[in-house]
């Protein structure tokens, strides 16, 4: 199936709904299991911490856009300061973790839910950041696709493929397998301007062939410089891998990480595997949570 082929039917051929049973809602974290997280603590022999987050834009004005905005607390002659934060987590502005319940597909979210039955002026009952209070910790691992074309960066409306995803793995000498955080490098977060929470069309990004392929190696998050090729081309939708993954994969989905520091990281110990460290802020009802990731290596 190519990318302007229908992508309707992953919503089936890739759900788990039910897979974990009717109540889960953590998703493809399941596949993060003890031996496995045991094995990613076992990657880490310098004791080295990267941040793979941005710094928080302040003074957004558009917050719908995602952003950040900061209001001081602070009396002449008091003791001390403080603030308030307001924060955006979604779009293009803030390193964050996308709740199952964030997008939904025809009316519905992970695990078979209607939206219109878990959504309300206090958030979400189901499927919201909630559900990740626990925090993530896995192997990562960096498949470079700029690097592996020999290419900077991609272009303007430039995809990535499977086979893309396949050669990058032949060049690190490292397989995604079950329970993994997968990290996609294209090279775009070297340009400025696609950190503007703006700048939508024509960003590079992930095919639709792309989404089996992570169902069959059972990823349990996926992160990167890009999500999906935007405008995505297919029959309907603007967003298939957030549509299918989150509504019916349930996938772990963290969004806008640093990428660059992570390549820098990964070049200076030589390897593309680490071990990634996420915690989500327990924010009830919550669509999402700005997070600031960790490799550890």
């Amino acid at each position: 199936m190519t990318d302007n082929d229908s992508w309707l039917d992953y919503f089936t051929t890739c759900s788990n709904t039910g897979r974990w049973g009717a109540d889960d809602q953590q998703g493809t974290l399941n596949y993060i299991t003890a031996d496995r997280i045991l094995e990613a603590i076992r990657t880490v022999d310098h004791g080295v911490l990267v941040s793979l987050g941005y710094d928080l834009t302040l003074g957004t004005e558009q917050l719908e856009l995602g952003g950040a905005s900061l209001r001081i607390l602070h009396e002449a002659g008091s003791r001390g300061v403080a603030d308030v934060v307001t924060i955006a987590p979604h779009g293009f502005a803030v390193t964050h973790m996308d709740a199952l319940g964030h997008v939904g597909h025809d009316g519905s979210v992970y695990n078979g839910r209607r939206l219109e039955d878990v959504v309300s002026d206090r958030g979400l009952s189901f499927g919201a950041v909630t559900a990740m209070a626990s925090g993530i910790m896995a192997r990562g691992v960096l498949l470079d696709v700029a690097e592996t074309r020999g290419v900077p960066t991609l272009l303007e409306g430039e995809g990535i493929s499977v086979d893309d995803l396949l050669a990058a793995e032949r060049r690190c000498g490292t397989v995604v397998r079950a329970g993994d955080a997968l990290f996609l490098r294209s090279g775009i977060g070297q340009d400025a301007r696609w950190l503007d929470p703006s700048t939508i069309g024509g960003r590079p990004g992930v095919l639709t062939e792309v989404i089996p392929w992570l169902h069959e190696r059972q990823v349990a998050l996926f992160s990167g410089d890009c999500i999906e090729r935007l405008p995505s081309i297919g029959d309907v939708g603007d967003l298939p891998l957030h549509e299918i993954g989150l509504a019916a994969m349930g996938l772990a989905m963290l969004d806008n990480s640093n990428v660059e520091a992570l390549r820098a990281a990964c070049q200076i110990y030589g390897r593309a595997e680490f071990l990634l460290v996420v915690a989500p802020l327990r924010i009830p009802g919550g669509t999402g949570s700005a997070v600031n990731p960790l490799a550890v290596f």
